[in-house]
């Protein structure tokens, strides 16, 4: 078995198709074929169930996919890791970072580790936390941060904040003088919340199910920006991480839930049973350092 081998079928089961896969690997569809048939017969296993119309993987396909992948990955990361041996600390790191969080803390921090190791460039990729796990999974980013909890089998994870959660409301609703406000007040409020693949919408629809209602969600958006906007235009309320309402600049107040309060922790998280690059292991050591050293100050 070859490289190639590996690099041919993942590039199969990423196109769908061994027609799209042999365009872009610029060989021909027959050859491709063979390359896929002649690896199905050293494994033994066949890795496409040939009985679907689309290219389908089988569970020993499933399987091979992951080894397959963090070999082409340990070979791509190999000239870049011997440099890093040798003293010379260069790569790039994807993190996953979801919209609805504060990130000033976090770019300064990063801004710190990069006057420590001016050669590490990064690709920030903004998406929701389920997203974002789905990603690490698929060795699509790095590291990322999340919503915990988070699935500590298949996750290394160290925590980086807990918040609370808070009523926004136009200035006009009926509880912009409150304080505070009991969950289930908002029963008959519309809601505009966070698309589906943030978990803070399943926070917030399961903490509303607690109290006694299902919430009726009138608009979602992955940009608090755009809730934000809809908030002011009175089409609804949310409930919004305190951090991200101190940044809001329309004219929307903030109330503190009181029952039952509502808080959210993040994580920053990596997968486990794989290979993790130096400059990766490096910066999750900084960070680590970092926070606890912000925390010692803190208290």
């Amino acid at each position: 078995m070859e490289l190639k081998h590996m690099i041919y079928f993942i590039e199969i089961v990423k196109t769908g198709s061994m027609t799209k896969a042999s365009e872009k690997l610029y060989i021909s569809q027959p050859t491709i074929s063979k390359l896929l048939r002649d690896l199905e017969a050293e494994l033994g296993m066949e890795l496409f169930d040939r009985h679907k119309r689309q290219m389908v993987l089988t569970d020993a396909g499933k399987a091979f996919l992951q080894q397959a992948k963090e070999i082409v990955r340990l070979y791509e990361n190999l000239p870049t890791e011997m440099n890093n041996l040798l003293g010379m600390k260069q790569g790039h790191i994807k993190i996953g970072l979801p919209p609805i969080m504060n990130v000033k803390l976090f770019i300064h921090t990063l801004g710190e580790f990069h006057e420590s190791y001016p050669d590490i460039s990064f690709e920030l990729l903004e998406s929701g936390s389920k997203r974002i796990e789905e990603s690490i999974i698929n060795d699509e980013v790095d590291v990322g941060i999340t919503v915990l909890p988070t699935d500590t089998d298949t996750f290394h994870q160290f925590f980086l904040l807990e918040e609370q959660l808070k009523l926004v409301v136009p200035c006009s609703h009926k509880f912009a003088e409150r304080e505070k406000v009991s969950l289930i007040e908002l029963k008959d409020d519309d809601f505009i919340l966070f698309s589906e693949d943030f978990i803070l919408n399943d926070r917030i629809t399961e903490a509303c199910k607690t109290a006694g209602f299902i919430p009726k969600v009138i608009a979602e958006s992955s940009q608090w920006y755009f809730i934000e906007q809809m908030i002011t235009a009175s089409l609804g309320v949310s409930i919004l991480p305190a951090s991200i309402i101190d940044t809001l600049k329309e004219d929307v107040v903030s109330i503190e839930i009181a029952d039952p309060s509502i808080l959210w922790q993040l994580a920053i998280i990596w997968k486990k049973n794989s290979y993790t690059s130096f400059v990766t292991k490096e910066w999750l050591k900084f960070m680590q350092e970092q926070l606890m050293f912000k925390d010692g100050k803190n208290n």
